[in-house]
């Protein structure tokens, strides 16, 4: 009789880690907020935990906890202690990870802030940490417990910026929430910002998918207000006092605009629900950046506000792959031909049959001949990913080519819609 219960104990616990986890039996409706540090150079990286904090409510999504929308270049993977099984999982992109591109990582050490959110666990919990190469290799990778009970975890105490919903279609859980913040705007700039978060919000919910899945998503305007206005721009030696540090000219790009001081991005929204972020930049000067599941910030006075904001929020929210090259730039690195990049909108034909065949026809050639009057015809255009050769995009002009083209093609647009029913669908 023994051997029968323990079996059917077995058999029980077999089951139910087979299924989907239920939110409600693993997790309270707060947040687990980690921030990581990741350093290294090219040669080895590291992660270590710099602080945990418990945030009072949950904005992130109730089901398909343990699938991931994307690959991305990060990967947590949450389990149960008692059980072992998965129970929550998310992707991501670093500006870190960026960096090891460069020259400069090298030679020289460096560490990046990095911040996520996850469910707060009712039970002791494993968190995996890996980062990956571009051929999906990890390149580093650590383990922590969290105990839902440890009088470490700290709750931030601090003044919440004013802010405003400029859409609310529902509760958090029902939604996606998306808040932008202010970089460069003083307390006199305040309505100023409001109005520029109007206008990026505008932008975005007119292009397709977002404009006829509006009704998911709450925007939030948080007026993050800073002691100087504008924000840095070192090839000019001007640097600002701002709420987050944001400069052009990182890794020596002129245009590419970012921050470094992620941990003050995410206590500016410590009581407010969220999950995605844009920062808006208080400044004329061409230029912005977007790092899936990071962040997108951009600059919000130059003519080019309204394709750029767009642009950015692709890659951050939909992990969209630039489709723009340069006519003299072959690959950097040739052992990408090898392998797939993990971005939906871009091929080097090794893995296409997961990207976007099934959306041609049966007859198509390859590459596909550009033609300008029929701008997003999809096809298997070559040049992609700053690359004129050996890389393919889904068609002649997008959104994530040039801030000329009126909408995301077709595959752009599938992709995005695929992330916000992700995010939103609750059907197991």
């Amino acid at each position: 009789m023994k051997k029968q219960i323990t079996l059917f104990m077995l058999l029980c616990t077999l089951t139910s880690m087979a299924q989907s986890p239920k939110f409600d039996r693993f997790f309270t409706n707060k947040t687990l907020r980690v921030d990581y540090i990741f350093s290294g150079n090219k040669q080895q990286q590291e992660i270590s935990i710099a602080n945990i904090y418990q945030l009072d409510t949950w904005a992130g999504r109730h089901h398909h906890l343990d699938e991931l929308p994307l690959r991305g270049y990060g990967e947590i993977n949450m389990k149960d202690q008692e059980t072992g099984q998965t129970i929550y999982r998310t992707s991501f992109s670093t500006l870190f990870q960026e960096w090891l591109t460069t020259d400069e990582a090298g030679s020289t050490r460096k560490g990046f802030e990095n911040t996520y959110l996850l469910p707060f666990p009712l039970k002791k919990a494993e968190i995996e940490l890996t980062l990956y190469g571009d051929n999906g290799e990890p390149t580093a990778n650590m383990k922590h417990t969290v105990d839902p009970n440890d009088i470490l975890i700290k709750k931030i105490k601090q003044p919440t910026p004013e802010y405003t919903y400029i859409i609310s279609n529902g509760a958090p859980e029902e939604c996606i929430d998306i808040a932008i913040l202010a970089e460069g705007y003083t307390l006199t700039e305040k309505e100023l910002f409001y109005n520029d978060a109007r206008t990026a919000c505008e932008s975005i919910f007119e292009h397709e998918p977002f404009k006829h899945l509006k009704n998911k998503f709450n925007v939030v305007a948080v007026a993050s207000l800073s002691a100087e206005s504008g924000v840095s721009i070192p090839r000019k030696h001007e640097w600002k006092n701002t709420a987050f540090g944001s400069h052009f000219d990182t890794f020596y790009s002129e245009r590419y605009l970012t921050t470094g001081e992620v941990f003050k991005v995410h206590n500016a929204l410590s009581n407010i629900p969220y999950e995605h972020i844009i920062i808006l930049a208080n400044t004329d000067t061409y230029g912005g950046g977007g790092i899936y599941n990071a962040f997108t910030l951009t600059t919000a006075h130059h003519k080019m506000f309204k394709p750029v904001v767009v642009h950015e929020f692709g890659h951050s929210f939909g992990g969209l792959g630039d489709e723009y090259f340069y006519e003299d730039d072959l690959f950097s690195d040739t052992s990408l031909k090898t392998y797939e990049p993990w971005e939906p909108n871009v091929t080097t034909l090794v893995d296409f049959e997961n990207k976007w065949k099934d959306m041609l026809p049966k007859n198509f050639k390859i590459p596909t001949q550009p033609n300008p009057n029929e701008p997003y015809k999809i096809g298997v255009y070559e040049g992609a990913r700053y690359s004129a050769h050996g890389i393919y995009r889904p068609a002649y002009d997008c959104r994530m080519k040039a801030n000329a083209a009126t909408q995301f093609c077709p595959v752009c647009q599938r992709a995005i819609e695929r992330i916000i029913n992700f995010y939103i669908d609750k059907n197991e």
